[in-house]
């Protein structure tokens, strides 16, 4: 493929991705998936550019804004061209040369465009903290406030690509072992130092290409997510509820750090997400321990209103914004997908009491997200304690990072996600529980 063609393709990703209801990730799956004559190489370079630009939109923008140009696709790529790669009117016009598969020729505005931009930097010294930091207008002061003086270098942490993360099956193999079988493979790792199932790959790594993936013995996972499954401290021969269980990962973590004894019920409202999920339990051999149960079924539903105090632990790992993932999905900065915040904070709070009733006496109720907003993570459990004052927070297990009872992960910090945890341990029956009992 020449490289005009690759240009041509991250620019018509990009106007897809514009229009498009979906997420970028998705949105690129379905445009490879439908041009199998693209060779790999080509489509790692595409897919590397068009995540640089969406990175950098932000700047690029406020760059487009000082030269007075329109904010579209077609003029973020050429900025991308001139301020990131380096790339001179001349050198654009031979990229932009209107061949078959190549991009249109550049207009004279494009062209002016690109001469007011030859020499810019990506960074300039008039440039507003929050740009610089590729902040959301809306989450701006909410941010601030949190990250307080060390705002700016905490979010620029979430410009950059995440790691690939690895989370072993010591069901069936140690984490050492592990190891040294993805060396075997080319596949050279650390271990994560949070998680102790974790594996970090340095570089990029084609795990389909192993042994260690074809077993099951390993799994993509980040640290982050991990440390939600650590929160909960399964053991052996316990029952798990997993009630926003979606593609299982979390749910395998929790097989395996029971040594695949108990039980597991995994819940969600995704009936598709939960069919995939299958698959992943059969290749890591925990199958056995996990019922799958969608929400999308009432009589799911109806069994779950009759599941008071039956849980030893209850793993609320609920829908949110998902700021906390802006390294992997940099499109969520600009683009709502889903809910609304409001919605979702109502959400928050209506699983978290749904949820709560299964939770036994001594049992604990584990409440994550992916979100980096207080109103999300904190403030939901304050205002869930004063509903429920049967549940008490607990400490975090040893090894898990705060502050305080909370476990709050960023990318500048522990090298992962955007994640928040708590655990919260049912002390007593809760009075609306008995009334339920009665009702029912």
């Amino acid at each position: 493929m020449k490289p005009s063609g690759r240009l041509a393709a991250t620019l018509e990703i990009l106007q897809t991705t514009s229009d498009s209801r979906w997420p970028m990730d998705g949105t690129i799956g379905d445009y490879m998936r439908s041009r199998r004559y693209i060779g790999s190489k080509d489509r790692a370079a595409i897919v590397e550019r068009t995540y640089d630009i969406v990175r950098a939109q932000a700047r690029l923008t406020w760059h487009l804004d000082r030269n007075h140009a329109e904010v579209n696709p077609r003029n973020l790529l050429i900025a991308h061209l001139v301020v990131v790669e380096g790339l001179d009117v001349t050198a654009l016009e031979a990229l932009f040369d209107g061949a078959q598969y190549a991009p249109t020729p550049l207009s004279d505005d494009e062209k002016k465009l690109a001469t007011k931009l030859k020499g810019a930097t990506l960074e300039a010294p008039s440039m507003p903290d929050v740009v610089r930091a590729e902040c959301p207008p809306q989450h701006e002061t909410t941010l601030k406030e949190f990250f307080g003086d060390a705002f700016e270098t905490e979010m620029k942490a979430f410009i950059s690509s995440a790691p690939l993360d690895l989370r072993v099956n010591i069901k069936t193999i140690s984490r050492n072992d592990a190891k040294e079988s993805l060396e075997l493979n080319k596949v050279a790792t650390d271990e994560t130092p949070f998680s102790p199932w974790g594996l970090r790959a340095r570089g990029k790594a084609y795990l389909s290409e192993t042994k260690a993936f074809r077993k099951g013995h390993i799994e993509i996972q980040d640290e982050g997510s991990q440390l939600i499954a650590v929160l909960c401290d399964a053991k052996p021969g316990q029952q798990v509820l997993d009630y926003c269980a979606g593609s299982g990962g979390k749910t395998l973590a929790l097989a395996s750090a029971m040594n695949v004894k108990g039980r597991i019920v995994a819940m969600d409202t995704e009936e598709n997400r939960l069919k995939k999920a299958r698959e992943r339990f059969r290749r890591a051999h925990a199958h056995d321990i996990i019922e799958v149960r969608p929400l999308s079924d009432e009589k799911n539903r109806k069994w779950l209103r009759r599941q008071k105090e039956t849980f030893d632990i209850a793993l609320a790992d609920v829908p949110c914004s998902g700021t906390g993932t802006w390294r992997r999905n940099p499109d969520l900065r600009w683009r709502q997908f889903g809910p609304t915040l409001d919605a979702l904070l109502q959400t928050q709070v209506e699983i978290l009491d749904k949820v709560a009733k299964t939770v036994k006496v001594g049992g604990r109720l584990v409440y994550a997200t992916c979100s980096l907003l207080p109103q999300e993570n904190e403030k939901q459990i304050e205002a869930f304690l004063s509903r429920h004052p049967e549940f008490t927070l607990a400490p975090l297990p040893a090894n898990i990072p705060g502050p305080g009872p909370y476990m709050r992960l960023t990318p500048l910090r522990h090298k992962t996600d955007g994640f928040f945890g708590a655990v919260l341990t049912r002390t007593t029956t809760s009075k609306a529980t008995s009334e339920s009992d009665q009702e029912d």
